[in-house]
């Protein structure tokens, strides 16, 4: 029995270290790097460190520039959400990014997410700008 209680606590002391993404209450909020509210889901950001500290953010480029301070080897997760599907989650260093000015962000970046390239590259020719991976993007602002 004093075994299966052991067993028990490590495995919670275990999994309760474990980073994972929290929601975001858009309205509510704040961005951990402008200090301005949340607001607008298809540029909202996250980063998790090792630790399971969660950084929230109300634009992609607010999470960039964050981890020009906070190296992105620190974060255990970078999250950003599509902006054609806004709802879910996606690894930031596996999507495609467009800087348009012709699609403003909270923050004025004119920059959106995409998981496939070829949505990013379709919204280029719609709204202009250029399209990047997550370290060209890393480089470029």
């Amino acid at each position: 029995m004093k075994n299966w209680i052991l067993i028990s606590l490590f495995f919670g002391l275990f999994t309760a270290c474990t980073p994972t993404a929290e929601p975001i209450v858009f309205g509510e909020d704040i961005c951990a790097h402008c200090k301005m509210t949340i607001v607008d889901e298809p540029f909202a950001a996250e980063a998790v460190s090792q630790k399971g500290k969660v950084y929230k953010f109300d634009a992609i480029e607010c999470m960039v520039e964050f981890l020009k301070i906070k190296q992105s080897d620190e974060m255990a997760l970078m999250l950003v959400r599509d902006y054609e599907n806004p709802k879910d989650w996606q690894d930031a260093t596996q999507c495609n990014y467009l800087i348009s000015k012709d699609l403003p962000s909270p923050m004025g970046a004119g920059l959106s997410a995409y998981l496939s390239k070829g949505n990013a590259e379709a919204m280029q020719v719609e709204k202009g700008g250029e399209v990047y991976n997550w370290a060209g993007l890393l480089k470029g602002l």
